[in-house]
């Protein structure tokens, strides 16, 4: 008889509406019948998800995470501190806030139907992000609203959903600041002041759709960078919110470039946020593409 193929499915109980509790039971029925034996493992804090993966090295086929984007983030440092050929598959269950990665990747909101997306089968490679020595899965961002994310209260984000975003967006606008800097990668080097720069492997950043799904691959070795320049006028501000509302960037204000690395270079600390998460203040960072670096089950593309 063939080896019963086993499951680590860890949990973060409290992310997003904690949707969990009342579908755990399906879920695992959906695993159960899909022939796996199911070690399930909730989170006790913040930061445990890489130490859960260490404990249980060796000991597990498919690593299902359950949880928001900050859970993913630390699913996905976990997977990248084990070799490569030692990094199992893994299933992707969204239950946060928002949910960035899954909506880039086609997977459901409803765990159950990703649950049943992780029993089928399909995996498909998926790049990751390097930012110095950690790793993100879908953005690194610093500048204007990205300190929103770890900033909002978890209350606010349970009651409100990606609402809570805007609003505490919205009270941090008279405190804006800008980042002198140069920035260079494959084929491009620009410097001056950014109110707002990321580099994603992403179509969807905040829950908003940034990119046309097409024009993004997560697989091809290649970040999107896109940098918003300070507007120093009505007039430009004004320039800069209608290349943003109409996804044109590249003018003069907003750029946007395709490279398998970027290098940022500032005078002074700048905050960065990965993934929705605190990232760290460093002045220089090179950040980069780590192609194929893990495999995630995901709809079949067609």
């Amino acid at each position: 008889m063939p080896t019963e193929r086993s499951i680590l499915f860890v949990i973060n109980p409290h992310a997003g509406r904690s949707d969990i509790r009342s579908k755990l039971l399906d879920i695992l029925q959906i695993f159960t019948e899909a022939g796996f034996s199911v070690s399930v493992r909730p989170t006790l804090r913040a930061g445990e998800v890489g130490e859960i993966i260490q404990s249980r090295r060796g000991q597990f086929d498919i690593l299902v995470s359950c949880g928001g984007d900050g859970t993913l983030n630390e699913t996905v440092n976990g997977l990248m501190a084990l070799p490569a050929s030692e990094r199992p598959p893994l299933g992707y269950l969204p239950s946060g806030t928002v949910n960035d990665f899954a909506a880039s990747l086609g997977i459901s909101r409803n765990m159950t139907e990703a649950a049943r997306c992780v029993a089928a089968g399909n995996s498909s490679p998926v790049d990751v992000g390097r930012f110095g020595e950690r790793y993100f899965s879908y953005i690194a961002a610093f500048g204007a609203f990205t300190e929103v994310s770890y900033q909002t209260p978890q209350q606010s984000k349970l009651l409100l959903g990606r609402t809570a975003y805007i609003l505490e967006g919205i009270k941090r606008l008279p405190v804006l600041k800008a980042y002198p800097m140069q920035v260079e990668g494959d084929g491009f080097s620009v410097e001056g002041e950014f109110l707002f720069g990321m580099v994603s492997n992403s179509s969807s950043v905040g829950g908003f759709h940034l990119n046309d799904k097409q024009l993004v691959s997560m697989s091809d070795g290649l970040l999107e960078v896109t940098l918003v320049r300070n507007p120093q006028n009505i007039g430009q501000l004004t320039a800069v919110v209608n290349s943003i509302l109409h996804q044109n960037f590249d003018s003069e204000y907003v750029h946007s470039f395709k490279s398998t690395r970027a290098c940022f270079h500032s005078q002074s600390a700048v905050p960065w946020t990965l993934d929705g998460e605190f990232g760290g203040s460093p002045s220089d960072v090179e950040i980069s593409a780590v192609p194929h670096a893990v495999r995630v089950f995901c709809p079949a593309q067609g």
